[in-house]
């Protein structure tokens, strides 16, 4: 036993030795890996929140860089109530719905609600309301609806709500997308772009620390949105914390208190107006009511009134055109003289200058065999010598076509007498208004045919007041049409059975509804009044084609066109072959 036990004594200790050892090592591992647990379950514990570094005075970062503004003591505000850590990250937006999206960021303390955003976040009972306002340099037109700004161009901040809704809806704008509201300010008060569409209370803010005075918000305020905490789809038990400290907030008054310290003394000074309407409102209201039993005891004499005015406004517009014609026919005289004489220079010096090519012909051909081509005017001798007789004979056409333009307008707002007496041809008459309006015509359709009456009758009548109806009907004509595809018909026909002269005036425009085409010749009435129209022209015509005892009738049907019908009889001693 001796030597035995003196081995086996040893190998007994050291056995005992190394299992000691793995046995301190499993609990140090052990130990390692609960500690490791615990930080990783600390770091778990604390929520990452994300928001917009300049958006005041919901959330941006203070001179020190650090988080602050409404939204940022709302969340630390939660944070304490509900017992949880959080860890506010305030960065560029559309880096912040990266993070959002990848994992980095848990949750976003303030976002725009939109159907399409809901699809993918899901979002807490708002905290704000969010109004959008469109910001343009002082000086510039207003805009009340998003349409308006189709072809402008618009700065927004990139991938925030309103740039969304502006690609959604294809408003048809060019967009030019800005880091934060306070870089898109910056660039409309320099001078760039149209109009910057931001959020209504940062925008006021921003322009007021920026001291930005030459900007200011157009329009009134739109796109209210609910504005809150979001998440991505899936994350309701985090979503359910924040729900629930913000109500816990608001029952308390503290989530009230936050909001007046940031931005009630913005919205009161964004909105005077809403004091000052409700005032008018009550004044309204007392005024109302006095006012109540006078209306009812003038409606009967309000009504006879009413019928007088109607009958003086014709008179007086019957005579504001008079004034208008006599005044319109002074002015063309004088510019008809002014345009005559330099047309008869023109004129005079073309024939001068005809005689000239004529008598230097011999000698440029001369020139030219001896010498070859050679410039004349930076062009060849052999295109110059055809060219050159064409331009005199176009310089020569336009004078010509410049005389009788101005002939017709000058007989067209010459004033006088008003006698029936004259024998007129309605062929020239068409052909005069055809000329006056041409311009017109031009802009209106590339589809104008004109059909004049080979018989050529003649009426007794007044050329001018007849040629005043046939260019009301051809314009009116014109401005019926929607594309210049459609297609203006002027027809003259001799009705020689009844001894009646037509005109036919027909379009392919939008036609005229049932119950108005019995209304077209009422003083007053117009389907254009967005146009200028005052609804004078057809009654107008209609008294100058009953002096002639003629009729005027149309025809039409909506999405059809319309057919105007002047009809005038021919009198005897008005006959074709008079002179």
């Amino acid at each position: 036993m001796s030597a035995l036990g003196a081995v086996a004594i040893p190998s007994t200790l050291v056995l005992r030795s190394v299992q000691s050892c793995l046995l301190g090592l499993a609990l140090f591992v052990g130990t390692a890996d609960a500690v490791a647990q615990q930080q990783g379950a600390d770091r778990d514990s604390v929520v990452v929140v994300g928001g917009d570094y300049n958006y005041p005075p919901y959330e941006f970062l203070d001179e020190e860089g650090q988080p602050a503004g409404y939204n940022t003591d709302l969340t630390r505000a939660i944070a304490e109530v509900m017992g949880f850590e959080v860890e506010i990250r305030l960065g560029n937006w559309a880096e912040m719905r990266q993070l959002l999206a990848e994992g980095e960021v848990d949750v976003l303390q303030g976002m725009a609600h939109s159907p399409e955003r809901a699809e993918l976040y899901d979002f807490a009972p708002p905290h704000a309301i969010v109004h959008q306002s469109v910001f343009a340099r002082k000086g510039q037109a207003a805009i009340n609806d998003l349409e308006e700004l189709r072809g402008k161009e618009v700065i927004v901040q990139e991938r925030g709500v309103m740039h969304d809704l502006m690609l959604q809806h294809d408003i048809g704008a060019r967009l030019f997308p800005a880091e934060a509201h306070a870089d898109a300010l910056r660039m409309l008060a320099s001078g760039k772009h149209d109009y910057a569409l931001v959020a209504n209370l940062p925008g006021l803010y921003l322009g007021r620390e920026l001291e930005l005075s030459n900007i200011e918000p157009v329009g009134k305020t739109f796109a209210a949105q609910r504005y809150g905490y979001s998440v991505l789809k899936g994350n309701e038990e985090l979503l359910a914390q924040f729900s629930e400290g913000l109500a816990i907030l608001m029952n308390t008054g503290r989530q009230q208190e936050i909001y007046e310290r940031w931005l009630g003394p913005l919205e009161h000074q964004a909105m005077p107006w809403k004091k000052i309407g409700q005032g008018a409102a009550v004044v309204s209201a007392l005024l109302l009511v006095v006012l109540g039993g006078i209306v009812i005891w003038n409606r009967m004499l309000t009504r006879e009134v009413a019928r007088r005015t109607q009958e003086l406004q014709i008179q007086q517009q019957k005579l504001i055109q008079t004034d208008k014609m006599t005044s319109l026919g002074v002015l063309v005289s004088g510019v008809a003289h002014e345009i005559n004489n330099p047309c008869s220079l023109v004129t005079m010096n073309l024939a001068m200058l005809k005689e000239v090519l004529r008598d230097s012909e011999e000698a440029y051909e001369a020139y030219y065999e001896q010498h070859g081509d050679f410039l004349l005017g930076h062009l060849p001798y052999t295109r110059m010598s055809k060219e050159i007789p064409r331009m005199l004979e176009d310089i020569s056409s336009g004078a010509q076509r410049i005389r009788r333009i101005v002939d017709d307008l000058r007989d067209f707002a010459r004033q006088g007498p008003v006698e029936l007496s004259e024998s007129v041809d309605l062929n020239e008459v068409v052909a005069t208004a055809i000329r006056l309006v041409d311009n017109t015509i031009r802009k209106s359709t590339d589809r104008f045919e004109v059909r004049y009456s080979p018989s050529a009758a003649r009426f007794r009548g007044n050329a001018q007041k007849i040629e005043q109806v046939v260019i009301n009907l051809i314009v009116n004509a014109c401005q019926a049409l929607d594309s210049r595809n459609q297609s203006v018909c002027v027809a003259i026909q001799h009705d020689a059975d009844n001894h009646l002269i037509c005109l036919e005036v027909r379009d392919e425009g939008r036609g005229i509804e049932p119950e108005n085409l019995s209304r077209l010749s009422d003083p007053f009435f117009t389907t254009k009044r967005d146009q200028g129209g005052m609804g004078l022209g057809l009654s107008v015509s209609l008294s100058i084609v009953q002096e002639h005892g003629g009729t005027l009738s149309h025809h039409s049907a909506p999405g059809k066109g319309t057919c105007a019908v002047l009809a005038l009889p021919i009198k005897r001693g008005a006959s074709t072959n008079e002179q």
